[in-house]
């Protein structure tokens, strides 16, 4: 076995923690971090490019066998830590003492990822990585045609990829500006509902997709500004009893992902 990095001062110890706390350095690296067999798994079955893996002794003692389903080159690339260093990365609870950095996939330019009739959910001005992770595992699960972030939270933080629950390598996701969203939608003639709280919308029972279509989800505090609401073609409400008058932002996308994809 390779020696023990003991070390939080080693090279490959101090950009896995700027990767997890930095989308500067994601961005820059063009990588992000995993924690925990079954994402790195995910990662590997979905051909994911791993540039590091990081074990620590418990996990070898426990789990040593698995490090073989690891592709060779990840192999050769895996590099064993000492327990306390494992402690001082994980950002779970009861971490099991395994860590990646994984390449940041290519995901397809906006034009190419949006297509005539496919079905799409925008997330605009996001901000809680759950609801965002929620989101993408959601759409995977509906077959959503892909999942596009306006001025939202970094799809690839730690919060993000846990929540995704895999998801993240098998679903299409863009990044993009509201006014080039609204532009390829027109070009593709994509029909746009932004997903408000209104007793004037359109019902979402009452909403046909037949031909398909994209719906806007807006912030947790605030949903959507009037202005985005406004470059939308129609306005959809989800009709509520008693005295609930709003939905969690993810709980509300999974309604209308059900809708849009049945």
């Amino acid at each position: 076995m390779q020696q023990i990095i003991t070390s939080k001062d080693n090279a490959t110890i101090k950009l896995y923690q700027k990767l997890c706390a930095n989308k500067k350095y994601r961005t820059e690296h063009r990588m992000f971090t995993l924690e925990g067999l079954r994402l790195i798994t995910d990662a590997v079955n979905e051909n994911a490019e791993l540039h590091c893996v990081l074990a620590t002794e418990t996990f070898l003692k426990k789990h040593g066998e698995a490090l073989d389903f690891l592709p060779e080159k990840a192999r050769k690339k895996t590099l064993f830590i000492s327990d306390e260093l494992g402690e001082k990365l994980a950002l779970t609870e009861g971490t099991q003492g395994i860590f990646a950095m994984c390449g940041i996939p290519e995901n397809p330019p906006l034009s190419d990822a949006i297509k005539s009739e496919g079905r799409y959910i925008v997330l605009h001005t996001i901000q809680d990585p759950g609801n965002m992770g929620t989101v993408i595992r959601t759409a995977d699960a509906m077959g959503v045609d892909a999942v596009i972030a306006v001025n939202s939270c970094d799809i690839y933080s730690p919060k993000v990829t846990r929540s995704t629950m895999g998801s993240l390598f098998r679903m299409k996701m863009c990044t993009a500006a509201a006014e080039d969203v609204f532009e390829e939608f027109r070009k593709k003639n994509v029909t746009s509902y932004a997903a408000v709280i209104d007793s004037n919308a359109l019902s979402l029972a009452d909403c046909r997709f037949e031909k398909g279509a994209a719906v806007l989800i807006g912030n947790e505090g605030n949903g959507l500004p009037a202005e985005i609401t406004a470059m939308c073609d129609k306005k959809l409400t989800i009709c509520m009893h008693g005295n609930v008058n709003s939905l969690n932002a993810a709980t509300a996308a999974s309604i209308i992902m059900w809708e849009l994809t049945k």
